[in-house]
């Protein structure tokens, strides 16, 4: 039986078992941690930081996602310092990639206070074309915030198809087929996991997708 500790998270008493991540003991407590590559049912990446916490006696902020909680831990999850950090990561997302089909995303904005805008109007955005290439998905990368879920969904996690992976470096990086190859000529089976894991609208059922096209024009 795993052994239960104490701990304290924004100034609440908070009992959780020894191997939970701190995601895990608040959420458990009623206290809410926003997240973007966290997803229930896959393997945390820990790569958006959208989860940081801070931990009184440690020098940077946790990501709560990964992070194991321990006895008598002092962690604050609305701290100006973890604030400032979730702040700064919305705002570059929204300075680089579409969050129009992003709701969760764009509620963040509002609450953190963001502004996009002050990086200016002259930066660079992600831009490709979309890609329909099947009967089931299209492929729309502006909207891509590289979460990871897709890839998990399609590899160990879900599926075993490992269809998806990355392709490019730094701002190139993008999701990707092997070879840049079209979907049917992949592994893909079709499942859909990587459209039902998506966030962002990055991938989405064709059948919706072009009904949204017939209804703005």
């Amino acid at each position: 039986m795993t052994s239960t500790i104490s701990l304290t998270i924004d100034g609440q008493p908070v009992e959780a078992p020894a191997d939970a991540t701190v995601l895990q003991a608040a959420e458990a407590a009623g206290i809410t941690i926003p997240t973007l590559c966290h997803h229930p049912n896959l393997t945390p990446p820990a790569v958006c930081r959208l989860c940081v916490v801070e931990w009184e006696g440690r020098r940077t902020l946790q990501p709560a996602c990964v992070t194991q909680v321990a006895a008598d831990a002092v962690i604050h999850t609305r701290s100006p310092r973890v604030d400032l950090a979730r702040r700064t990561i919305l705002e570059m997302l929204a300075t680089t990639v579409d969050l129009s089909d992003a709701p969760e995303l764009r509620a963040m904005l509002a609450e953190y206070d963001a502004h996009p805008e002050r990086f200016g109007e002259d930066l660079t955005r992600r831009e490709h074309e979309v890609i329909i290439d099947n009967s089931f998905f299209v492929r729309d990368y502006d909207k891509c915030v590289l979460c990871w879920r897709c890839v998990e969904a399609c590899g160990t996690d879900m599926e075993h198809a490992f269809a998806l992976g990355f392709s490019g470096r730094g701002f190139e990086t993008s999701i990707a087929t092997f070879f840049e190859n079209p979907m049917p000529e992949t592994t893909c089976v079709f499942c859909g996991n990587c459209v039902g894991v998506c966030p962002t609208g990055a991938l989405k059922d064709r059948r919706v997708f072009e009904l949204e096209m017939a209804t703005d024009y």
